[in-house]
Parts: structure tokens; sequence; C-alpha cells
């Protein structure tokens, strides 16, 4: 079966990082490639042989010498600051042992920067250390988001991207039209026949994901991803920070594609958007994960996409009620908000073990609220 027309070459390369891994199924992965493993492993032999230059359809020149000097070698580092103008002496320096082309230290490389006048004082000022925790697995935790927007003549682009907390792998930049839970549920389906499904998703508390007038109720899309078998989880109110790593996400893609920068359609915004991508994943390192790309710490999902949902079911101690039209219901004579999306859908009632008069209310795994009989 033929690759897909987007980007041949960078679809090659990340099959190629997902299928090294260790624990890599790897038939499983050009099915979601949509290729032969005939095609798959004609592709792992070539790059066995040849390494990176093994994918490509044709011969490329070496991109160095054994004779290289030493002043090639710095101007290499200029030549990959004026590609990347916002990446600093870190990255630029790990590139460059990565291609193959020699070692410099980052502080050498960041003094040839200074040099040539490519770093302005503004932005040594502004450079800080980003710390925060992450989860221990790819997959057990993305955080998802739309990046503002931004115009063009043919109408606004709104840039959703999907990214992994443990890997910082990007899975997705995609520019919409909109910012609709269709559109999402749209986008995110693909995303899963590649990549599978996390463990939990995080977004914040605006629409298309959430309430943002009654924090904690859901949307049709949260609980499609509930259907799915994915935990839902918000950031606080008012707290972007909980969903950090795609907001810094989002300020290197500012930094490195959008800015000074404008687009006459979303084709070719979605164009821009794929070249990046690609270097972000597979090129760029990353300072969080000691200089190493997001593609080499991640691995698909073992949890495969489900074309059809799978039914609603509820243990036998629970109490099963409808949900009514106006996203109330009735419990032993009461009645109780939850969200108008659960509309004709069934909850579970369930009773909190040593607490007389206490319940917990579910759809599927996910809890809805507490509800107390001994209040009046």
């Amino acid at each position: 079966m033929p690759w897909s027309t987007r980007d041949t070459m960078s679809l090659r390369e990340e099959f190629i990082s997902l299928a090294l891994h260790e624990e890599a199924n790897r038939r499983e992965l050009c099915r979601r490639f949509g290729i032969s493993p005939q095609t798959g492993y004609k592709w792992l032999a070539r790059f066995a042989q040849q390494g990176p230059s093994g994918l490509a359809d044709v011969s490329r020149r070496p991109l160095h010498s054994p004779g290289a000097t030493q002043q090639a070698l710095q101007q290499a580092a200029l030549a990959l600051r004026r590609e990347h103008p916002a990446w600093g002496g870190r990255k630029i320096a790990r590139r460059l042992q990565d291609l193959g082309l020699g070692c410099l230290a980052p502080s050498t490389v960041t003094s040839i920067l200074h040099r040539h006048g490519l770093i302005a004082a503004e932005a040594s000022a502004a450079a800080q250390p980003w710390q925060r925790f992450e989860h221990t697995h790819p997959n057990a935790l993305w955080q998802i988001d739309f990046k503002g927007h931004v115009d063009t003549p043919a109408g606004r682009c709104h840039p959703l991207t999907l990214l992994d907390d443990h890997s910082r792998f990007n899975m997705a930049i995609r520019a919409c039209a909109r910012q609709e839970g269709g559109t999402v549920r749209e986008q995110l389906i693909q995303v899963f026949r590649t990549y599978g499904l996390p463990v939990r998703i995080n977004a914040d508390n605006g629409a298309p994901w959430g309430s943002p007038r009654e924090p904690g109720q859901l949307s049709e899309l949260a609980l499609w991803l509930i259907r799915l078998g994915i935990r839902v989880s918000f950031s606080r109110p008012y707290h972007p920070q909980t969903n950090g790593k795609d907001e810094r996400f989002h300020r290197s893609l500012k930094a490195e594609v959008l800015n000074g920068r404008s687009f006459t359609d979303l084709g070719q915004a979605q164009t821009a958007f794929d070249c990046w991508r690609e270097i972000y994943n597979h090129q760029r390192p990353h300072q969080a994960l000691d200089m190493q790309t997001p593609a080499s710490r991640y691995r698909m999902s073992e949890r495969s996409y489900p074309e059809q949902l799978p039914p609603i079911e509820y243990g036998p101690q629970d109490a099963v009620v409808m949900v009514k039209a106006l996203g109330e219901m009735r419990f032993l004579g009461r009645r109780y908000k939850l969200s108008s999306a659960l509309r004709g859908m069934p909850v579970a009632v369930r009773a909190i073990e040593a607490y007389d008069g206490r319940y917990s209310v579910h759809f599927m795994h996910h809890k809805l609220r507490e509800i107390d009989l001994r209040e009046d």
C-alpha cells in the first residue's frame, strides 16, 4: 500500500522512530500508518543499513566530509540559527552533533551567535528554565488546546494542538476553521487511528471542552472521550499553567512559525505546521528532555481506537437513572443538575461506603458529582 501524500519523508522518519522502540508492535504500526508490513520492513532495513539517508527515494549528498574545518562547523551553527531563529546554544549544539557535523559546547555556540549579532540582549534576559512534573510513561496524559487564532484572507485559522506529557511529542497541529466540538472530534479520530488512545486528556474549562459558566459539567465532546475509555480532566479556571506543557508548546509555535508570518488560507497554514512539526518532533533538541528529541521518548499507545463506541454498562449495585431533557436527574424524589449533554443517557448512583445518605453520581468511569440526602 502507498504512503499518505502528506510529506512522505516525514512519515517515514516518524514510522521508523516509533518502530524502533523495543516494545513497538510493528505490524500494528504499519496498519495505523496505512502501509503493508512488507513496506514497513523494507524501510526499517534501509534505515538499519544507511541511517536516515536510506529513507529517501533518491540519494543525498553527505552533510559533511571528514576534512570539515572548525570554520565550517561555525558556519553550520550560524546556518542552523538562521533556519531556526528561536533556537539557542544548547539546541544548536545538540543538533550539530545529531547531524554528525561535529561537537561544539553550547557556550561556544552561544558565543558564536553573540559575535554575529544573532542573539539580542532582550532574548538573553527573557531566557528562563522551565521545570515541571511529567508523567513517567508516554500516553499517560495528553494535553489539548487551541492556539488562539490567525487571520487569513480566506478566514480565521484556529491551530489545534495535542501534546504528550511525558515525551512532549506533538501528535497534531491542525489548521481548523472553527473551534467546535465536531471539528475537534474529527481531528482526534485521525490522531487516535494512528497513535492509539491515551489514558487521560486534559483541557481547559472553555468550549468545546467543558462549560466555562458551570465548571465540571461535561460537553458532548467530553462524553465521547469518556465513552472511548479516556479519562477527562480540566484545568483550574484562570490557571492555564495546569496545561503548562501545551502552553509552552504554543510559545515555541508562535516564536518559530507564526511571528512575522501570514498565510493565504488554511491549506498554506497546514503546510507550514506540518513542516515545523517534523522539525519539532524529530530534529529540535528539547532542554527538558536532556537535549533529546520528543520522538526519541515517544511510543504509540497499545490501546487501539474502536470504530464503534462500547455500550454504556454499570455494576449490579448501581442505581441506574436516565437524565432528563434539561440535563437533570431525579433520585429519591429530588432533582439534581448534571449536564444538558447527558440528556437521554443513563448514569449510575452509588452509595458512598460508611456515609449514610451520601451518594456519588457517575457516567461510566467519570464521577460527575456527589449528593447528600441529609441536606435540605
